[in-house]
């Protein structure tokens, strides 16, 4: 069995075929970033590079680097002349499934990557659904032991919660996947 694990959110609404795809990206590479047994030591950008040729053989255009140029923009606002007054950077795009998508490492829960995440998708311009993609654990030095965080399980809850409440109404579907 994989401990490639996924959600499909909100959970009212079945999983569209194209999931299966993305998901076996990441089943694919699932020796080299499997975080179930312990520390891969890899950060966000390690595990997308790991996933990227999988990623774009389905469509997916993925950031290559840290400069300008390497990097997605999605608009959120538009100003004089159609121009975008305010873009948000996301590590994925698929234009025409319209799926953003962000791959997180430490700082999906304990730093609030997820949040953010989601308040950024909300916002962005023809993103219908969001690819959140989180360790199933996380495992780090405090006080001198190693704690962890059950990134996946802790993600999951928050966006059950959210979809579920119906105080939040969000325009985009989520797709979590824990690796």
């Amino acid at each position: 069995m994989s401990d490639i694990r996924y959600c499909y959110f909100p959970r009212t609404h079945a999983p569209p075929d194209f999931v299966d795809e993305i998901v076996a990206g990441f089943r694919a590479n699932e020796d080299a970033i499997s975080t179930a047994e312990g520390d891969n030591g890899l950060k966000s950008d390690d595990v997308l590079d790991v996933v990227r040729d999988d990623l774009e053989a389905i469509g997916f255009e993925i950031e290559e680097g840290k400069a300008n140029d390497e990097k997605i923009f999605r608009p959120v606002l538009f100003g004089e002349n159609g121009e975008a007054d305010l873009q948000y950077e996301v590590d994925g795009y698929h234009e025409s499934k319209r799926y953003g998508l962000e791959v997180e490492a430490s700082r999906a829960v304990l730093g609030n990557a997820l949040y953010r995440d989601i308040v950024q998708a909300a916002v962005m311009v023809q993103v219908d659904t969001l690819v959140l993609v989180v360790p199933n654990v996380y495992r780090y030095n405090s006080g001198g032991r190693t704690t962890e965080s059950r990134a996946y399980e802790k993600s999951s809850d928050v966006i059950d919660t959210v979809y579920a409440s119906g105080r939040i109404e969000l325009p985009f579907e989520t797709l979590l996947i824990g690796y």
